[in-house]
């Protein structure tokens, strides 16, 4: 089977039509995701992210997958560490999301909130809904991103707060 970039889409003979891009994105902006930070540390350096491309794959073993922008400035310091924490976001890390959605900022955004490391040595923050301390797996280039897996080496959990949630371009909160 051939790997996705290797891939054209297509339908019989007939390459399909590519969707405008912006529409494509307005769309997207329509589904409501949780938001984390991913984070990884190489050198002694901390990097990061916002993302909302974040789900679990598999139980047994437990494994998550996210998919980051290989633009994003902590791209190539996950892939060469080979670590990585996803932090799910509670409603109190609104402008930490937009801090670290920010693509300017590195060590800096690691002012805010209180950081520590579980078993990987990613940075972890310690008042996230949850944290999954992961080792990195399989990758998969696909298009502008890269789909990482990660193992999961450790997990904490804090079901006091409420999730940060993003949908239509904006942050907030879910009311059930």
């Amino acid at each position: 089977m051939p790997l996705l970039e290797d891939f054209d889409f297509a339908l019989g003979d007939q390459l399909l039509k590519q969707v405008d891009a912006q529409l494509f994105k307005e769309g997207m902006r329509q589904l409501t995701a949780g938001v984390t930070i991913v984070t990884t540390a190489i050198g002694g350096e901390r990097c990061g992210l916002t993302a909302t491309a974040v789900c679990s794959l598999s139980a047994e073993p437990p494994t998550l997958l996210a998919c980051v922008n290989r633009e994003a400035g902590a791209h190539d310091p996950t892939l060469q560490s080979r670590v990585f924490c996803v932090n799910l976001l509670a409603t109190h890390h609104r402008d930490l999301a937009a801090l670290f959605a920010n693509p300017n900022k590195t060590e800096e955004r690691f002012k805010s909130g209180e950081w520590g490391v579980l078993e990987s040595g990613a940075p972890v923050l310690m008042d996230s809904l949850a944290s999954f301390d992961c080792i990195l797996g399989q990758t998969m280039r696909a298009d502008t991103h890269t789909v990482l897996t990660g193992r999961v080496q450790a997990v904490r959990t804090d079901d006091s707060v409420e999730p940060l949630l993003y949908s239509r371009g904006e942050f907030g909160s879910f009311t059930p």
